[in-house]
């Protein structure tokens, strides 16, 4: 039997703190040089969109080396690695559909989150107000959110989480829910946070049957990709408004994309693969 060169490692509550742990330090080392530099320069940089793209890429990057280091390494004697490999062109006619699908879906669902209210209304506004100081140079937003985000949070939530927790013995379904969900909390705000696991659990779901986390991270730039592009061009991410349709036109053809595509992905096209 060939072996496999990738780490069987798991995911438990000892993990957790080490992927905490790097995060507070990644911050840590954000902090002090933000600090240092408003001494020595006389200016505020945490707003400013480059700081903001090399601050994320800062903290990302010890939350993934305290895993390898402090679990994957000593528990497996390997050092952590996934799968990359492309998958047959089929198999991209399936999940781009499907993903598209869970964009409409999502979109309706949060369009019915308020923005208005006591505690809705300055928690939006706020919102707002970050989303501007991202988007204000789009090139450094199509870095950070095409480029970035979907390498890193794919490797964190898919790579580590949700294999970990499978590679543990847990139930797949239930391992991409958790990862999902604890996916959607860390964007810490209403209106993400149920696309955030819709979108988790579409692309938990890809990476469980193909078992290449290229596959996951193509579909979340892409994703992040229609997003900015909704944003740059309608100032908000709706492809209602996009198309000047009802929400409900949008929901409908979400169902049917949705539907369509997970049957045809599941059952019609056998694309399970073997990691080794």
């Amino acid at each position: 039997m060939e072996v496999s060169k990738y780490p069987k490692y798991t995911f438990t509550w000892l993990g957790g703190l080490v992927l905490l742990g790097g995060y507070i330090f990644g911050s840590v080392i954000v902090g002090l040089v933000s600090v240092l530099w408003s001494v020595i320069y006389k200016e505020n940089i945490q707003n400013e969109g480059w700081f903001m793209m090399a601050g994320n890429a800062v903290v990302f990057i010890p939350i993934i080396a305290a895993f390898d280091f402090f679990i994957v390494r000593p528990t497996t004697k390997k050092r952590l690695n996934f799968n990359f490999s492309p998958t047959n062109f089929y198999t991209y006619l399936l999940i781009f559909p499907l993903m598209i699908g869970m964009m409409f879906i999502g979109e309706f669902i949060t369009a019915q989150i308020p923005t208005t209210g006591p505690f809705f209304g300055e928690y939006y506004k706020f919102f707002e107000q970050l989303m501007s100081k991202l988007t204000d140079d789009p090139v450094i937003m199509l870095i950070t959110a095409v480029v970035m985000a979907p390498i890193f949070e794919e490797i964190i939530f898919r790579g580590i989480i949700q294999k970990g927790l499978i590679n543990k013995g847990v139930e797949p379904w239930k391992a991409i829910l958790f990862a999902s969900v604890v996916f959607g909390l860390v964007h810490a705000n209403p209106w993400q946070f149920v696309g955030a696991v819709l979108l988790g659990c579409v692309l938990g779901l890809v990476y469980y049957k193909t078992k290449s986390l290229l596959l996951p991270m193509l579909l979340h730039a892409f994703n992040n990709l229609c997003s900015s592009i909704l944003i740059f061009y309608t100032k908000n991410e709706s492809f209602a408004d996009a198309f000047k349709v009802s929400e409900w036109v949008i929901l409908a053809i979400g169902i049917v994309l949705f539907s369509l595509f997970y049957y045809l992905f599941m059952k019609k096209y056998k694309v399970h693969y073997s990691e080794v």
